[in-house]
């Protein structure tokens, strides 16, 4: 069992910069593949950043790629997510999500645990 919780959203202008965090509880945290999701207003949740168990690979969405950096800390039990250049489209709750599995990284259903939610808007 994984218990997630997100914090580092807010209001930030286009151009900003905002660093996402994801605290895990549970000793096996290290044996899950770390995601990012995102859901708009009125869209449906999409795939924004994936990191495998040992941090060693990290996967992007295209509409991120080059802005954001995913990183973990097994130590912590710890994910981040830095993203830069934001843009208003980026505007979405963010969720960070646990998954067993190595493969479709970007595959929402794959992922066994979630949490609640960060709201991050991008104003013009």
């Amino acid at each position: 069992q994984v218990q997630l919780v997100e914090s580092g959203g807010g209001l930030v202008q286009a151009g900003g910069s905002l660093r996402l965090s994801c605290a895990a509880s549970g000793r096996t945290f290290r044996n899950y593949v770390m995601g990012w999701f995102r859901q708009a207003p009125g869209k449906e949740r999409e795939f924004v950043a994936a990191v495998s168990t040992s941090g060693g690979t990290t996967y992007y969405a295209d509409s991120v790629k080059g802005r954001s950096t995913i990183s973990r800390d097994n130590a912590k039990n710890m994910v981040h997510l830095q993203m830069n250049s934001l843009k208003p489209e980026d505007t979405a709750v963010y969720y960070c999500a646990a998954s067993p599995y190595y493969s479709d990284v970007g595959r929402g259903a794959v992922y066994h645990y979630w949490g609640p939610g960060t709201q991050v808007t991008v104003s013009e």
